[in-house]
């Protein structure tokens, strides 16, 4: 259950990138870039959750390895949709 609200809480962040992209620029353009500019920030975020799962959660790396690739490639791959659709 966790999971699947860090993934909805990470579209949810893309779609405030997005809409600060489109009040930036005013275009797909700039809510493309904010796409692009939201996956290096989804995976500081994503490291951030496995690290609490480990020191606090009591998770090994090993179990949270895959949590965090799940978790950061939901919201990465709708970004990279985004960014691919909207850049056209």
């Amino acid at each position: 259950m966790h999971m699947a609200m860090v993934m909805v809480a990470g579209v949810l962040l893309l779609a405030v990138f997005a809409l600060f992209g489109w009040l930036w620029g005013a275009s797909g353009a700039g809510v493309a870039l904010a796409a692009k500019v939201f996956v290096p920030v989804w995976l500081l975020v994503a490291v951030a959750n496995m690290w609490v799962g480990v020191t606090h959660a009591g998770y090994t790396v090993r179990q949270e390895l895959p949590i965090l690739l799940l978790v950061f490639a939901v919201p990465s791959v709708v970004a990279a949709v985004a960014a691919w659709q909207l850049s056209r």
